[in-house]
């Protein structure tokens, strides 16, 4: 008999008093998964998807997710075992052939997770657990080249290993490099070459991406496609995506090869506005997600929705009749597979309630800056020059949108969503140009700033002193972290507080931003 139908059948009385000796105690197991995860909410309703995202600066071209029904109908997820991927000179000899000895190994059994703990636990085994093995960004070849290393720069631990993907076994000789999880863009290989989860990551994706395609000798036509598949918004005003794929083959891997590091045109952005990969730690406490401010995220509900869009099913969203890869809705609706990176299958509820408590759960390392009294000094300047009226303690957030030079705010829009209506003069190619704008930027936590960087949502800026630095206002700057492949100086405009301050208190200021 269950739990549940046992209780049920108690006198209230008996029930009562059995209570008090179990608080007195602690509960059991079994009861404290009763009471805690009985319940995990089904998310992807076609009530909850109506305005959970924000929508496009344009509005007639708002995303478009696919239905409660065609959601539900995909099969689920089946979490097998995975393996570390070595760089070629650091795998242990023989491990090659062991991998393709081993027979397949499910390690995920959903029956089981019965605590908070099981499910932080089975959360972070899903973070790193790669949703494609078609070669969505680079496959088997690729990591098994020394060149693929040298090219991209890749960070490494100590012992070898890329951590960006994994091995996945599915069976006897069935060996397949997984791309896309969630550690592959939001995991840091620190400078000792220890890992950082859920910190803005340093993959070099976009790297990695020019030099597949390149080495696999990809035609431009294809090439033309793919890039167009991950960024095209045909709708926005002057098209720039259409107008980087007329460039031809060597000007679009050049900007690919241009993204760096801490930043990843992930599909539905750019890569002639590269979004920053974004901190999750301490994520639980924002109120919007991606840095347009896309996704709300209210509850714990809406950072599942968040995680299974962005494992790629938003390449089946329809902004007005446009889909990123060319399907139609008669097709999208036809029962048909649809074998695309990331749109076969999908994780179950409880997968991605799991994967959200694991991104809740997450903590920063211990802050190798300690206060001190040029911090203080630094602490007090913060106040002075009002940092505080959008980036408020504690969580460094005032968590509002600030809309971009050149988006009119809708009247409807300040009833809804927490606005913030001053524009703080940021580029405003990524909200107004690209399939993820909305028309604002979120404001950021400050937390956490001297683990995270390059800086700004374009990630054009490599230190914090460069944000400081009144020559970046001008047009002959050189951007020292992101510049588009095509130029060679460009301003980076925008967000200009402080930069009046005289060294000294700019000094102090920064040494408080990194004790943060």
């Amino acid at each position: 008999m269950k739990i549940k139908e046992w209780l049920s059948r108690l006198p209230l009385w008996l029930y009562g008093c059995m209570l008090l000796p179990l608080l007195a105690f602690g509960l059991s197991k079994q009861v404290v998964s009763y009471f805690s995860f009985s319940d995990i909410p089904r998310i992807w309703t076609d009530e909850a998807m109506k305005d959970w995202e924000l929508p496009n600066s344009n509005p007639e071209y708002s995303a478009q997710p696919v239905s409660e029904e065609f959601y539900y109908n995909l099969p689920e997820r089946v979490i097998y075992k995975t393996y570390p991927v070595y760089h070629p000179d650091h795998e242990p000899e023989g491990y090659w052939e062991w991998l393709h000895e081993l027979e397949a190994e499910i390690v995920l059994d959903e029956s089981k997770l019965l605590t908070e703990e099981d499910y932080i636990k089975a959360g972070e085994l899903l973070f790193d657990y790669p949703i494609d093995t078609l070669g969505a960004v680079i496959s088997t070849k690729h990591v098994r080249n020394i060149d693929f290393y040298t090219a991209t720069e890749m960070p490494l631990t100590p012992e070898g290993i890329m951590p960006f993907a994994q091995w996945v076994v599915a069976g006897k000789g069935k060996v397949y490099l997984g791309n896309l999880s969630c550690a592959m863009c939001h995991t840091r290989v620190m400078d000792d070459g220890s890992l950082l989860k859920g910190a803005q990551g340093n993959w070099p994706g976009d790297k990695a991406f020019a030099f597949a395609l390149e080495t696999d000798g990809a035609s431009e036509r294809a090439i033309q496609n793919i890039t167009s598949f991950l960024f095209a918004s045909p709708f926005a005003e002057g098209d720039p995506h259409g107008k980087l794929l007329a460039t031809g083959k060597e000007a679009i891997l050049e900007a690919y090869r241009a993204v760096p590091e801490g930043a990843f045109g992930r599909q539905g952005t750019s890569i002639l506005f590269p979004p920053q990969a974004p901190n999750l730690i301490g994520v639980k406490d924002r109120k919007y997600l991606d840095h347009g401010g896309l996704g709300q995220h209210r509850n714990i509900e809406d950072m599942m929705r968040y995680i299974s869009m962005n494992q790629a099913l938003d390449f089946l969203n329809f902004y007005g009749d446009y889909n990123p890869i060319g399907l139609t809705k008669e097709r999208l609706n036809s029962g048909e597979p649809i074998f695309f990176p990331g749109t076969y299958d999908r994780h179950s509820d409880a997968q991605l309630y799991a994967l959200a408590k694991y991104i809740y759960s997450l903590s920063p390392p211990e802050n190798p800056n300690k206060p001190s009294e040029l911090s203080e000094s630094g602490k007090i300047i913060f106040a002075e020059q009002g940092c505080v009226t959008c980036h408020t303690p504690p969580l460094f957030t005032n968590n509002k949108l600030t809309p971009t030079d050149g988006f009119e705010v809708p009247d409807a829009h300040y009833d809804k969503y927490d606005i913030f209506g001053i524009s703080v003069g940021t580029d405003p190619g990524y909200t107004m140009k690209t399939r993820r704008g909305t028309g604002y930027y979120k404001v950021p936590s400050l937390l956490g700033l001297w683990y995270r960087g390059p800086f700004l949502h374009d990630a054009s800026l490599a230190n914090l002193e460069d944000l400081f630095d009144p020559a970046r206002l001008k047009d002959d700057y050189v951007p020292t972290a992101f510049k588009p492949h095509d130029v060679k100086t460009k301003a980076v405009k925008g967000h200009e507080f402080g930069m009046e301050l005289n060294e000294m208190d700019k000094k102090a200021l920064i040494a408080y931003l990194l004790t943060l």
